[in-house]
């Protein structure tokens, strides 16, 4: 079988970023999958998963609801490894394309105060496993330290 796309990065040298995965045609249509990565691989420790989770309800939640992006985001979710997420919208986009919208959405996340959104057991299969003062955290650090200064190195994948 022929290696996936995400499979054939470089997770020993990839830094935290906003990295094009990968654009898939869907008829005439282009979709951009973009992987936000917010730990080194490899390099520190995974998020666990209960901020993991209480950053998919937020980040959802918000992107779902953006006034000029909702309509255009087809998913958002953790990738299994837990250093990161994927965000997949329809149109063809680069990564730059897409740094004020994520700095927007862990903006969001990283000052987020309340009730998390469908964080209960009629809305969510596993609404138990949820830790907002982590989540704040990684979101504030990934805000911080990425996307308050991003650079190109940080929005290429590595060779």
């Amino acid at each position: 079988m022929d290696k996936i796309a995400s499979f054939t990065v470089n997770h020993l040298t990839l830094l935290p970023g906003i990295y094009v995965s990968r654009k898939d045609k869907v008829g005439t249509e282009t979709i951009t999958t973009f992987d936000l990565r917010m730990t080194r691989p490899n390099y520190e420790p995974v998020m666990n998963t209960a901020e993991v989770h209480t950053l998919e309800h937020l980040g959802a939640t918000f992107l779902r609801n953006h006034r000029d992006w909702k309509e255009k985001v087809i998913y958002f979710g953790p990738m299994g490894c837990r250093t990161g997420f994927y965000l997949i919208l329809a149109g063809d986009y680069e990564s730059r394309d897409v740094v004020d919208l994520m700095r927007e959405m862990y903006g969001f996340m990283k000052d987020f105060d309340g009730e998390v959104p469908g964080a209960c057991a009629r809305d969510c299969g596993n609404y138990l496993d949820m830790n907002l003062p982590m989540a704040r955290y990684v979101a504030k650090r990934y805000y911080d330290e990425v996307l308050c200064n991003i650079t190109k190195e940080r929005l290429e994948y590595p060779e």
